[in-house]
């Protein structure tokens, strides 16, 4: 999931985006400034603030990286979404009714 973060490295504040996130941690893309793992860091997402470690770094251009993440400080809604396994099941759910609705106007759109 897509979500922009303010990242804090040394009091400095870097704008960055989530590319895949979890209740204990996240990939993190579009990052331009130098990081090795192990160093900590600050994200602010909306007016929450939380400490993660980096846990592994990827250079995928000369200013461009992405880094794994693991959350130091675990809070339920930092991320603003439903991470746990009820919130998955009640998607798949919904995805599942949108299908079927789908298929089912595909079927009558093809009757005609």
């Amino acid at each position: 999931m897509v979500l922009p973060v303010k990242v804090f490295i040394d009091q400095v504040s870097h704008l960055a985006h989530t590319m895949d996130i979890t209740d204990s941690g996240a990939r993190l893309g579009a990052l331009r400034t130098k990081l090795h793992p192990g160093t900590i860091i600050s994200l602010q997402r909306g007016s929450q603030r939380a400490k993660f470690q980096i846990a592994w770094v990827r250079q995928l251009a000369p200013n461009e990286l992405q880094a794994g993440i693991e959350c130091l400080q675990p809070q339920n809604s930092f991320w603003g979404v439903d991470l746990s396994s009820k919130g998955s099941e009640v998607k798949k759910e919904a995805q599942q009714a949108m299908l079927t609705l789908l298929s089912g106007k595909a079927k009558s759109v093809a009757k005609r």
